[in-house]
C-alpha cells in the first residue's frame, strides 16, 4: 500500500536526519532562529467568512498523478498564485514521491507575503521543529497516521512555536480523533490515502459532524467554482486546491476562475 511506503521511507529519512543533526541542535538553532522571523497567521489567512480562500498548492508530483508539472517553477508559481488572490500557500517538501524539496519553504517565502503550509507526513516532533526552522507558517497533521496522544502534542508543539496545525481527517474516525486531540483547522480531504480514490461527497458526508467554531478547509478534486460555491454554502471556510492548477496551461487564469466573481 501506496502510505504504507511513504510511512516506511518517512521513518528511515527522519533517522537518517537526526544522524546528521540531533534534535538538540536542531531545539538550539530553532531558539536563536525564533525571535527573526515574521508572524503570518495561516488560521487569520483562511478563516474568514468572506470571498473564496484558496490555499493554493506548489508540488512537481504525486503517488496518485505521477509527474504533474514538467515546467516545474516554485517561486513563479508562488508568485502566480498571490497575484490571483490565494489566501495562503501550500508547499509539499516530501521528496521521494512528491518531489518536493524543504528548502522551498525558505525560498517561496521571499518572494510571497502569503502563509506558508508545510505539506509532508509529519510523524514526531523533530519534525515540528524542522517545520519552524525552515519558516512554514502551519504544519499538515493526518490523523489517520497519528494516535490521538501523538497528534495532540504535536499541535500543542506547533503552536507553541507559532505555527498553525490543519488536521486532516477522510472518515468519522479520524474526525472524532481530530477533536478529541484539539484540532482547531479541519481538513476533510475527498481523497482517501489507502487507496487514493477521491470522492468530492466526503466533505458533504463529515461537515454536518464538525463542532461551529472550527475552521473547515475542503481538500482535493475540486475543479470548478460550482463545486466551490456548493461547499461554501455548506459553511467551508477554504479550499486547498493543487492538482487542477498544477496541471493547467494558464496557472493565474484557472485561479482566477476557481475564484469566480470574487478573483
Amino acid at each position: 500500500m501506496i502510505l504504507d511506503d511513504i510511512i516506511q521511507h518517512k521513518q528511515k529519512e527522519i533517522a537518517e536526519l537526526k544522524q546528521r543533526f540531533p534534535e538538540k541542535r536542531l531545539i538550539e538553532a530553532l531558539e536563536e532562529n525564533l525571535t527573526k522571523r515574521d508572524v503570518r497567521s495561516f488560521a487569520r489567512a483562511i478563516g474568514s467568512g468572506r470571498g473564496t480562500n484558496i490555499i493554493a498548492e506548489i508540488k512537481k508530483a504525486s503517488p496518485s498523478h505521477g509527474l504533474i508539472r514538467e515546467d516545474f517553477n516554485p517561486l513563479m508559481i508562488a508568485e502566480l498564485y498571490e497575484l490571483g488572490g490565494a489566501k495562503a500557500l501550500s508547499v509539499l517538501t516530501e521528496t521521494k514521491y512528491f518531489l518536493g524539496r524543504p528548502s522551498y519553504l525558505k525560498t517561496i517565502r521571499k518572494v510571497t507575503k502569503l502563509p506558508i503550509l508545510r505539506k509532508d507526513f509529519i510523524l514526531e516532533p523533530y519534525q515540528v521543529y524542522e517545520s519552524s526552522i525552515l519558516s512554514a507558517d502551519a504544519i499538515l497533521l493526518i490523523a489517520c497516521i497519528l494516535s490521538e496522544q501523538e497528534l495532540f502534542k504535536l499541535i500543542q508543539l506547533a503552536k507553541k512555536l507559532g505555527m498553525d496545525a490543519l488536521v486532516e481527517v477522510h472518515s468519522e474516525e479520524d474526525l472524532l480523533k481530530a477533536l478529541a486531540a484539539k484540532a482547531e483547522i479541519i481538513g476533510i480531504n475527498n481523497r482517501n490515502l489507502m487507496t487514493l480514490e477521491v470522492n468530492i461527497k466526503t466533505a458533504e458526508h463529515l461537515l454536518p459532524k464538525i463542532p461551529k467554531g472550527k475552521i473547515v478547509v475542503a481538500e482535493s478534486g475540486f475543479e470548478k467554482r460550482e463545486e466551490i460555491d456548493y461547499y461554501r454554502s455548506l459553511g467551508v471556510h477554504a479550499f486547498l486546491i493543487g492538482t487542477s492548477l498544477m496541471r493547467s496551461n494558464d496557472i493565474l487564469s484557472k485561479l482566477k476562475s476557481l475564484k469566480g466573481h470574487d478573483a
